[in-house]
């Protein structure tokens, strides 16, 4: 999965803390008004994030972090080899991976404040505690990319715990590619070597 397809979805899965986010709003709903404020914030702020970059770190730790299921979206990724972290290897894999989607989607997230993005018709049962809501963003080549977003309720507000760009699950995908380096040197040496891209992030 190309990290130029993740930033693009991810222009539609921000949820801002100013928006409801309580199972009582409709995910699809929710989603849309959040992502229609999200991107006003980018282009209100065009001017200020040319001049600081970084500053599209705060903006995405303001908005975005706080409606990400991280802990289950690491326990998911991790799979197997979650059971036989420790707990500090559970901790310090859950925040560096939070950091590396942070800092993989904000270094290029402004570029595609522009795109146009369709948003599907939720099925959703009625009491249902999981919902997939659907987008498709349109690109320049006329081939739009299908992004479904699987959110669950986590207490009293929905959170997104996995996202699939054109039936690729983010999840599967990391999982893929973590287990790797796992089997090769362990869970510690895979979460210095994400800390250590993530910290080459800063400043690009």
């Amino acid at each position: 999965m190309q990290v130029r397809v993740l930033v693009l979805l991810l222009l539609t899965m921000l949820f801002s803390g100013s928006v409801m986010s309580s199972p009582s709003v409709a995910p699809g709903a929710l989603v849309e008004a959040t992502a229609n404020e999200m991107l006003a914030t980018i282009k209100a702020e065009r001017e200020n994030l040319e001049k600081d970059p970084q500053r599209i770190y705060q903006l995405v730790d303001k908005i975005v972090l706080p409606h990400f299921d991280f802990p289950r979206m690491a326990k998911r990724v991790l799979g197997k080899y979650w059971r036989k972290a420790t707990p500090t290897q559970r901790k310090d894999f859950t925040q560096v991976f939070r950091e590396l989607l942070v800092r993989t989607y904000a270094n290029s997230l402004t570029e595609y404040a522009d795109q146009e993005i369709v948003y599907l018709p939720v099925r959703q049962k009625s009491g249902a505690k999981k919902v997939s809501v659907r987008s498709e963003v349109e690109l320049a080549s006329g081939t739009p990319i299908e992004v479904a977003y699987s959110l669950s309720v986590n207490g009293e507000r929905w959170m997104v715990y996995d996202i699939k760009v054109d039936g690729v699950s983010l999840v599967t995908n990391f999982r893929s590619s973590f287990s790797r380096e796992i089997d090769q040197s362990g869970i510690d040496s895979l979460v210095e070597k994400l800390a250590a891209k993530t910290a080459g992030t800063l400043g690009e």
